[in-house]
């Protein structure tokens, strides 16, 4: 018996009890002929504010193209997207993670209420890839996700540059070793056209974990922005949404267990972002599949780092394309049997089908062969200590040190440790603290680019290390330590350190430690209150009111009745047994 394509639309536009809706669709251009057939939501995440999103209205209309040639009508819609770039280093930075739950929540209110078949999702900058992958995991819908594509590097004195550049040129510029001028003129150049940044930051390592959990057309996301390609792989996939409508393919029968620790691998071997680890936790929670942070340990070491790609390598997204893109990685990460090959895509083909096809250029240094790895074990590193009972997540991109020892120098939001650095206050051998910037702390977890780029480009990267319950961008590099948990806000472990304490970080102890008791922990953190919540109303208030741990992926979650005992909270009680 064929499938029905128009599963849910009916209930929208058939029967003569539906007239009132058909003529509201009437009023702004569809007919009769569209709307008895499948209709297709277009989730579009453009926006004006940020070149990582604004060619999606041109993507849009050629993914609508590509549904109407295949027989389906497609009803394109619109949700927000917030820049960390351009909100980096202010308070509007805090309002970027925040937004993954409104993205997530706009676009399944959006197709529950509309009732569409499928879904398609143009997404671009970091937190619209994730955020479309939680609403279609939900949804379960036919699914398809589309990433906008990498902005091509700029260049500047013959080198290439991206946004990455412009961060460290700031500190540059305070520590005396840039001119202004030299700052104005990579400012021009840096970010020469639409596209999400250039490295293998946070989207373009999302888009890589979306392509390898199998929810997006293998190759379509590493083709450039403005490359002509994208705009024909575009109504190809405007058609391949309606196969699986056809083929009835739903989200949830593709991603697996497995297809997570793909993903993993993936990220480990690009040397990807951080931001990776609390995303793929939120997914893996939207589906109830079990994933804890040390299983981003297990996989990463035992994944070699193969992509010599930005921040912390030479090469750019754009560079990954010519070199063969992800079937290729997809090739060296099999045969090196960090990944399972007999995980399907919503294609329905296998990841060895892929991977069998691959072309590799000549020469190409971008994508390592497995016997030159940059390092045995890949990018992604989970310490545990008395500082972080429940883990915080490290970068290795090939070049950072693994042990550091140091005195702390403690700061209660990141504008007043970007000050310090700006000022040069800051000494080689620092631990730089920055706490009560976690999910509830903050609220939403500030990225500290700004910082950490400053210190780098004080050239300050190879002395000092950086700690923090909120988040680093993926353009980060050096000995960057985030997503401590639990957070200072809630009482943990972060909240009891002063200024001078000494803080060993042992990347291949996998430790994180102060040089405190866990009865001087405990004796500092006794009677601890938070500071004043910096929003009392509005959606950071209950954001904050709601949100998880980042060692659960910093989820927003329905309230839980208040236990009618006096028992202490869990919650209370992890901090409370602080080791």
């Amino acid at each position: 018996m064929p499938r029905d394509t128009r599963h849910n639309s009916r209930a929208i536009t058939e029967g003569f009890e539906r007239a009132p809706a058909r003529a509201m669709l009437k009023a702004i251009g569809f007919t009769d002929e569209d709307l008895s057939k499948p209709l297709i939501g277009v989730a579009n995440t453009w926006t004006e504010t940020m070149p990582c999103n604004f060619h999606l209205r041109r993507l849009a209309e050629k993914v609508k193209e590509g549904i109407r040639a295949a027989g389906g009508t497609p009803m394109e819609f619109n949700t927000i997207s917030v820049s960390d770039g351009v909100t980096m280093g202010t308070e509007g930075m805090r309002a970027s993670l925040v937004s993954r739950e409104v993205i997530a929540d706009s676009i399944e209110l959006m197709c529950r209420g509309h009732m569409f078949d499928a879904v398609v999702t143009l997404v671009g900058c970091d937190k619209t890839i994730p955020a479309a992958a939680m609403a279609v995991l939900r949804l379960n819908l036919p699914s398809l996700i589309l990433y906008g594509g990498s902005i091509a590097p700029g260049c500047y004195q013959g080198k290439d540059v991206t946004v990455q550049d412009m961060f460290e040129a700031v500190g540059a510029v305070a520590a005396g070793k840039m001119s202004r001028e030299a700052l104005a003129e990579i400012e021009n150049v840096a970010c020469p056209g639409a596209g999400a940044c250039g490295g293998q930051y946070t989207a373009n390592t999302m888009a890589l974990a979306i392509e390898m959990l199998g929810l997006a057309p293998v190759g379509y996301a590493t083709i450039p922005a403005e490359d002509a390609r994208k705009d024909a792989a575009s109504v190809t996939a405007g058609q391949l949404i309606m196969d699986v409508l056809q083929r009835d393919a739903r989200p949830r029968d593709v991603v697996t267990r497995s297809s997570f620790d793909n993903a993993i691998a993936a990220v480990a071997a690009t040397g990807g972002s951080t931001n990776a680890v609390l995303h793929l936790l939120a997914l893996a929670g939207e589906m109830g599949v079990p994933l804890a942070l040390k299983d981003f340990d297990e996989v990463s070491r035992r994944t070699s780092l193969l992509a010599d790609l930005k921040p912390g390598g030479r090469f750019t997204a754009v560079d990954m394309d010519r070199a063969g893109g992800v079937p290729l990685l997809a090739q060296r990460l099999i045969a090196g049997g960090f990944m399972d090959g007999s995980a399907r895509t919503i294609e329905g083909r296998t990841w060895a089908e892929y991977s069998a096809s691959a072309s590799e250029p000549a020469g190409q240094r971008v994508i390592r062969p497995l016997s030159e790895p940059i390092r045995s074990t890949g990018g992604l590193v989970i310490l545990h200590g008395n500082l972080a009972p429940e883990g915080c997540v490290v970068k290795m991109s090939g070049h950072e040190r693994s042990h550091h020892r140091g005195p702390a120098w403690v700061f209660d939001r990141e504008e007043d440790a970007f000050a310090a650095v700006k000022e040069r206050r800051i000494q080689p051998g620092a631990v730089v603290v920055i706490r009560y910037e976690g999910p509830r702390g903050g609220p939403g977890m500030r990225e500290m680019l700004g910082v950490t780029a400053a210190l780098v480009g004080q050239g300050l990267g190879d002395s000092v290390a950086l700690l923090t319950d909120g988040r680093f961008s993926g353009a980060t590099r050096g000995l960057m330590v985030g997503h401590v948990a639990p957070e200072a806000a809630v009482g943990g472990p972060l909240a009891a350190v002063r200024d001078g304490d000494i803080i060993t970080i042992d990347v291949e102890a996998r430790q994180l430690s102060v040089d405190l008791t866990a009865e001087q922990l405990a004796e500092r953190l006794r009677g601890f209150r938070p500071p004043p919540p910096r929003y009392t109303s509005g959606v950071f208030a209950k954001y904050a009111a709601l949100v998880s741990s980042a060692s659960e992926g910093a989820m927003t979650r329905p309230p839980q009745p208040e236990p009618t005992s006096q028992a202490p909270s869990a919650e209370r009680r992890k901090v409370a047994a602080v080791p």
